[in-house]
């Protein structure tokens, strides 16, 4: 059963379609990738689905009931996270504020910062982070640990669904590969992952279906144990699409004339 879905979604900017009847589905323990050129509404998407963004038709459903999301806020209170390129980490504050970001608890009137200290770590050896100390500045932080944090962020305010933008862009290759064993890891604790990404080794290397999307709309979807780079290439490019209705036509065509090629 589909943990987050979304069903026949459409949104319009003045004159200009960003999604035409877009729908997309992830499940518990899954993780899609979402691809496509620039403009190919991948964003818009990700906006609609963490509440950013207000569709003008279709629906959302999370384990399947219907939901309506007005804000951000709303996609939290129904387990949905998002981790955007900028992280929007405070570079000044230490791992464990960053942890807590927004919902730091209380102690009477002052933050519980032992409890912060204390959760932090939890959630940071759950998910086989390795920050020496929760109290170190995120500044000191490498990006790849960084991206980490911010992951570790939306795992731990209860994303049942965590939305990944870009999450390697930027990285050296070690640090790829480090993002790339956490989003694993997050599969393996049955989070449903949707990470958007251009880079096509690292979504066939973690996904387990890519949905790639191209002026709006779905251009296809693969499972990734039974596709690979070129042809994922070629539907982000509009290629595949124009092979097969080519082939359509000329097949069409051929049954006119009685050909009985």
């Amino acid at each position: 059963m589909s943990v987050l879905e979304a069903l026949d979604v459409s949104k319009r900017f003045g004159g200009v379609e960003a999604l035409r009847g877009v729908s997309l589905s992830v499940a518990a323990g899954e993780v899609v990738g979402l691809m496509g050129d620039n403009g190919a509404g991948k964003s818009t998407l990700m906006k609609v689905l963490c509440g950013a963004y207000r569709p003008d038709s279709g629906a959302l459903r999370m384990n399947g009931e219907p939901i309506t999301m007005r804000g951000p806020r709303d996609a939290t209170a129904h387990g949905i996270a998002v981790v955007y390129q900028d992280l929007a980490l405070v570079d000044q504050r230490d791992v464990a504020t960053n942890v807590f970001l927004g919902r730091e608890p209380r102690k009477g009137l002052v933050v519980d910062k032992a409890r912060m200290r204390r959760e932090a770590r939890v959630v940071l050896d759950e998910l086989n982070i390795r920050i020496p100390s929760v109290r170190m500045p995120v500044a000191g932080l490498s990006g790849g640990q960084r991206q980490c944090i911010a992951i570790a962020r939306a795992v731990h305010q209860g994303g049942q669904v965590v939305l990944l933008d870009e999450p390697t862009a930027a990285l050296g290759p070690e640090q790829q590969a480090n993002v790339l064993k956490l989003i694993t890891r997050l599969k393996e604790r049955g989070t449903a992952v949707i990470v958007v990404s251009h880079n096509v080794d690292h979504v066939l290397k973690v996904c387990d279906r890519v949905v790639v999307m191209r002026a709006g709309q779905v251009q296809g979807i693969r499972d990734v144990h039974s596709t690979d780079a070129a042809t994922v290439v070629g539907l982000i490019l509009g290629e595949v699409a124009a092979e097969t209705l080519a082939h359509a036509e000329s097949h069409h065509s051929l049954a006119e004339t009685g050909d009985p090629r």
